[in-house]
């Protein structure tokens, strides 16, 4: 492994948790909706647009709240993922910051993934689940005293929604606090219509590239605990690195936290977790290029279908997994 990727992971690993980092085990099933993702170009903006009797008068302009931090040096050439960090960096908890295309790329990706790009799927609430998925990467959303058994993303996104200047609406604000409004699917699904649905879906849309770079800041917060927890840690650390440091990589390591969580506790089925860091852990070593993709997305299919030979059978898992399949596949070539 190459010095300045050590260096980087011994940087990076010297750093905390942020608060936008929620439960490790949030694995919401809002996969179950995906059929053929279709990979998108940067800008394309494909999905459905929202209709003027939508637009809301409280919107204001979303405010650039990730600038590209000013920088004092350069990554080497053909350099992606995790650079070399110098000090100072270490020492501001800052890390390097994607661009913009590459943002907007993955957030149109994970939007695709898991609501189909479609505006009515912003507001969700999948079928034989028992919380709402909500944005572009279907965070979950219980109820009030529902027992959260895949964590709570929601709200903590609300919270970074807030700290970056966007201005929520009341009932927003309460319900983030005390739960979702709507205690069964059934409820949420005859409300699409209210005023208060169509709200916070177009506050959603609107919003839809600060929902990225929030998935983004919870996987970079993960990767030092991906390799201090794990009892391989020359392995997750160089397998992290081969696909950190390949053209597409970073997308593949963003979608799948967001898609089934980092893995850092000890709970899956039958102790089996089946986060980022157990996909890490089973990749076969291998360089950073194409065929780390590969590896990635071939290890994520066996820790998957682990998964669904350990779930309980009248769960029914193996239903997801070509739906599962189809979404890792994108994963195997760069989508910027």
């Amino acid at each position: 492994m190459k010095k300045q990727n050590l260096f980087a992971l011994a940087a990076i690993a010297g750093m905390g948790l942020s608060a936008c980092s929620q439960n490790p085990q949030a694995i919401p099933e809002a996969d179950a909706l995906v059929s053929t993702p279709v990979v998108r170009p940067p800008y394309a903006q494909q999905a459905v647009r929202v209709p003027k009797s939508q637009q809301l008068g409280y919107q204001r302009p979303i405010p650039h709240a990730y600038p590209k931090p000013n920088m004092n040096y350069h990554n080497p050439p053909n350099s992606y993922g995790i650079p070399s960090i110098p000090p100072h960096m270490v020492s501001n908890n800052q890390m390097p910051r994607l661009s913009r295309v590459e943002l907007r790329a993955i957030g149109d990706q994970i939007f695709n993934n898991e609501g189909g790009g479609n505006l009515n799927n912003l507001v969700h609430w999948n079928d034989g689940e028992d919380f709402a998925s909500m944005g572009i990467g279907h965070f979950t959303w219980y109820p009030a005293g529902r027992r959260q058994s895949f964590g709570n993303t929601f709200p903590g996104l609300l919270d970074y929604m807030a700290q970056n200047g966007v201005q929520l609406p009341g009932w927003l604000q309460q319900a983030r606090v005390q739960g979702a409004p709507w205690s069964t699917r059934e409820e949420l699904m005859a409300q699409k219509n209210s005023p208060q649905v169509q709200q916070l879906q177009n506050l959603l849309y609107n919003t839809r590239e600060l929902q990225a770079q929030y998935i983004v800041d919870r996987t970079r917060t993960a990767m030092p605990k991906l390799v201090k927890a794990s009892h391989q840690q020359s392995i997750v650390a160089h397998n992290l690195n081969a696909v950190a440091n390949t053209p597409g990589g970073w997308y593949a390591l963003i979608d799948y936290v967001n898609f089934k969580g980092e893995g850092l506790g000890n709970g899956g089925y039958r102790g089996q977790n089946w986060g980022l860091r157990q996909v890490l852990e089973e990749m076969r070593p291998t360089a950073q290029g194409q065929q780390a993709l590969h590896e990635f997305a071939d290890a994520a299919m066996r820790v998957l279908q682990r998964r669904v030979q350990n779930s309980d059978p009248s769960r029914n898992e193996a239903r997801w997994l070509r739906g599962w399949q189809n979404r890792v596949d994108t994963y195997r070539n760069p989508i910027v």
